[in-house]
């Protein structure tokens, strides 16, 4: 029989993999950028999202779970992926932040649907609604971003 507290470690410990995938994004954008504000910018984005990793695990705990500490296997093909496309294809700035915003949809999307879970207990609840308005401020920082470079 699976609990509450079984479902809250599952939705966590997915959302910690999106989270870690998100920040290995970030951490692979800064390298790639040439735009020193831009730079900053993905770095900053990763020591955040890094930050709201380390409280999800902590949430895990609280339900007696073991947290999720990787990236997601997707996560890490789609990263070698982008790097390889980068080699072959030579990075610019556009490309760098065209490829941050598809994984802000991806990760918004994520904390989005796990914020109308009503199955999760409401402390799980309340850090996932809080994690998801901060994602969407990311987000929209990024297409805005995306809009004023294209």
């Amino acid at each position: 029989m699976h609990t509450h507290d079984d479902r809250a470690v599952k939705v966590l410990n997915s959302l910690i993999e999106t989270t870690m995938d998100s920040a290995h994004g970030y951490r692979s954008a800064a390298e790639g950028a040439d735009n020193p504000e831009f730079k900053t910018m993905f770095t900053e984005r990763a020591g955040k999202r890094e930050e709201l990793c380390r409280r999800l695990q902590q949430e895990v705990r609280t339900f007696g779970g073991e947290p999720e500490d990787d990236q997601s296997l997707m996560g890490r093909i789609h990263n070698k992926f982008a790097e390889m496309r980068g080699d072959l294809m030579g990075r610019d700035d556009k490309g760098v932040i065209d490829e941050v915003e598809r994984g802000e949809d991806h990760i918004k999307a994520k904390f989005e649907e796990a914020s109308r879970d009503t199955r999760l207990p409401e402390p799980a609840r309340q850090l996932v609604t809080t994690a998801y308005a901060e994602v969407k401020a990311d987000h929209d920082t990024i297409s805005a971003l995306k809009q004023r470079v294209h």
